[in-house]
């Protein structure tokens, strides 16, 4: 088999629909699972159903039509026959959603975020899979929650890989297309779970893993992976080939390639994934495989905005000892700081810091206890992998350079613009 994975951007109304048809007819669609996300910023607009349900806001019903007048526009630009039995089923999910709203008592926000985010991918896959009837190619659809067994970990699920193998194993190698939903799976009591960031991707490195799949193929609105940004840099470059293992470090520094945990399994079984252009189905991508770390060989750049550089020294002119950086770095995770850059000297400790939930003031109270602070804020987080002069050159370049780190293979550069 293989897996291809359509995300959002992918479906977002009508003419994505017709597009991932077309897409099917050019390369082929015997013994293919599609594995496809929430359609455009359907997660978003289900967020905040969530929230205004937890704010018991009156807003709960408009935000609820929203949803519901989005789906249906792409309905009706899809099917001719408002009889065709789509619009019933895409009805009952619905009646679905506003019974659980209706009839849930737990207060547990996680639980209640995956039972109602999870509609996103119920409702492009249902869609999705009448459309493709509709053109007389013929489609199977598949509950993923059924075949995916995962703990209670709500929004950040961990896969129980025994029972999600003997599930995905019955699925029958037939020419017929599969469709699924990426992101979800169930627990023990049949309650959807949620994987976490890149769930869709890994939801198809699942199944590929699990059926010993052919390959699996990201569908993307550009070429592949490029080198670098291109909303950062110019002249970015398609990168043909790269390793399993140069693609996590990638991932590691922030590259939005592909995430570690949809790449692990795949390395596992040396299954390769392919990402390629949903606008240019053949042309062909990038790939990521075994073989040659990176080709063409050359400098990759990863950008960071938005950071905050934090460096703590000690009141007393005393050294920073393993047991104050171990310290530091539990208060960090205490107020789920990420650092992805650290530099330490014997009085002082460097930080490059991502405030994403906004509590660094806290941090910064509660350190200033025992630490001088000092932090320059929207700093800016270069990396380069493979490194050379003209490459540093590039980042630098009308830049006020505040930290410099080099290693064997990756130079991190802090600036201030």
């Amino acid at each position: 088999m293989r897996i291809f994975k359509f995300g959002g951007a992918s479906v977002k109304d009508a003419a994505g629909i017709k597009n991932v048809y077309d897409v099917l007819q050019k390369v082929g669609f015997d013994d293919v699972l599609l594995v496809v996300s929430a359609m455009g910023k359907t997660t978003n607009a289900l967020e905040v159903v969530v929230k205004d349900y937890f704010d018991k806001s009156a807003s709960l019903q408009s935000s609820i039509q929203d949803v519901k007048k989005y789906h249906n526009q792409i309905l009706l630009d899809l099917f001719e026959d408002d009889k065709n039995l789509v619009f019933k089923a895409v009805s009952d999910l619905f009646g679905e959603l506003e019974h659980f709203l209706s009839h849930n008592k737990s207060p547990n926000y996680n639980f209640v975020y995956d039972q109602i985010v999870s509609f996103g991918e119920l409702l492009s896959t249902t869609i999705l899979s009448h459309y493709m009837n509709y053109r007389d190619l013929k489609t199977t659809w598949i509950d993923v929650r059924n075949y995916i067994k995962t703990d209670a970990t709500y929004r950040d699920a961990e896969v129980d890989w025994e029972k999600t193998q003997k599930n995905i194993s019955k699925i029958a190698k037939k020419k017929v297309l599969h469709i699924t939903q990426g992101f979800l799976g169930s627990d023990d009591n049949g309650f959807t779970t949620t994987l976490g960031r890149e769930g869709s991707d890994y939801t198809a490195a699942i199944f590929a893993y699990c059926l010993n799949a052919q390959s699996v193929t990201i569908w993307k609105d550009v070429p592949g992976v490029m080198n670098a940004d291109p909303r950062y840099f110019e002249n970015a470059i398609l990168l043909n080939q790269i390793s399993y293992r140069e693609a996590i470090e990638l991932a590691f520094y922030g590259a939005s390639v592909i995430h570690p945990k949809t790449l692990q399994p795949l390395q596992k079984k040396e299954i390769p994934l392919y990402v390629k252009s949903f606008v240019e189905p053949l042309l062909p991508g990038t790939s990521v495989s075994k073989g040659a770390d990176l080709e063409p060989y050359l400098p990759c750049f990863i950008v960071k905005k938005n950071q905050l550089l934090m460096s703590l020294s000690s009141i007393d002119f005393s050294f920073i000892m393993e047991e104050n950086i171990s310290e530091i770095f539990a208060l960090l995770h205490e107020y789920k700081i990420k650092v992805n850059l650290i530099q330490n000297s014997a009085i002082s400790f460097s930080v490059c810091i991502e405030d994403k939930f906004g509590n660094f003031q806290s941090l910064k109270n509660i350190l200033s206890k025992k630490f001088k602070v000092a932090y320059n804020e929207n700093v800016s987080l270069y990396t380069i992998r493979h490194f050379n002069e003209q490459a540093a050159q590039i980042v630098e370049e009308n830049k006020v350079v505040v930290l410099k780190q080099i290693s064997r293979e990756t130079m991190q550069i802090v600036t201030k613009e």
